[in-house]
């Protein structure tokens, strides 16, 4: 006797654990992603490192010599590069995750796989990206005499911690709100631009401290930005720097890095949740 063959519609996604349940697939995309990127370029990957040396440069002649925060800060060059890179790790992920699902219209409506598995990838290719400027970042710490304690050397990959899962969690509210409004675009790119500006890269965290206050500095503190960027100053730039001559912003460790951490976490889920609500009605908009 013949068996009746079951056929059943493709189950929808399950959230970002479906994205990790099948990483073979976010490799090939990965791999796709970075192919597209560099195709016809003569550089490759290393247009990783021209662009943020391009733009540490033009920062600090303008900040550093022209405006001279080299001649008050200790080793600024440092400090300026650890939070340039965090900035542009967040820009990157956040920017490409959003326009993800838009980017890749002809994969969603032809082939089924979970939608996340799109914005996923475009945070795991800026972390490819990230991981030539960090190289550079401790070659150049190791230059000027880094001598890290146990404490810096996590803040590194808590900083990146905080940002991945940032810039995820963004890149996966504006890339569903993407597909049935475009100008979701123009509030990704208003969001980087305000982001350089919002955190302490650029300036010290003591200038906030100083024109605004306690109270407007504890807002200062609330965005998960500032709170990454202080990590890397603490993690690269301060153990190159005289002991004592520089801090920290107060309880940055013991208070402003767990709640930043609880603040993108809920950016994540809301982002999960809120791309499951509408990731079925992708295909029918695009």
């Amino acid at each position: 006797m013949a068996t009746a063959t079951v056929v059943r519609a493709p189950s929808p996604g399950t959230g970002l654990p479906a994205v990790f349940r099948q990483r073979y697939l976010l490799k090939l995309l990965v791999d796709k992603e970075l192919q597209i990127r560099y195709r016809g370029t003569i550089l490759g990957l290393l247009w990783s490192y021209v662009k943020p040396g391009v733009q540490f440069v033009v920062f600090y002649v303008a900040l550093g010599i022209f405006l001279g925060l080299e001649r008050g800060m200790e080793n600024y060059a440092v400090y300026l590069f650890s939070g340039i890179i965090l900035i542009n790790f967040f820009s990157e992920s956040f920017g490409n995750a959003a326009r993800s699902i838009v980017a890749n219209a002809s994969l969603i409506k032809k082939i089924y796989l979970p939608r996340q598995m799109f914005p996923v990838a475009s945070v795991w290719v800026a972390g490819v990206h990230l991981l030539p400027q960090l190289v550079v970042m401790l070659v150049a710490c190791l230059i000027v005499g880094w001598s890290p304690t146990w404490i810096a050397l996590l803040a590194i990959p808590t900083a990146l911690l905080i940002v991945g899962l940032l810039g995820a969690g963004l890149g996966m509210l504006f890339g569903a709100a993407n597909v049935f409004f475009r100008d979701a675009e123009n509030f990704v790119d208003l969001i980087i631009m305000v982001s350089t500006w919002s955190a302490p890269v650029l300036y010290a965290w003591t200038m906030v401290r100083d024109v605004l206050g306690p109270v407007w500095f504890a807002g200062f503190m609330l965005n998960p930005l500032t709170v990454a960027v202080e990590l890397s100053h603490a993690a690269f730039w301060l153990p190159t720097t005289t002991p004592g001559a520089h801090e920290v912003p107060p309880h940055l460790f013991s208070q402003w890095t767990p709640l930043a951490l609880l603040l993108v976490v809920v950016v994540m889920v809301l982002g999960d949740w809120v791309f499951r609500r509408l990731e079925g009605r992708f295909a029918q908009e695009l």
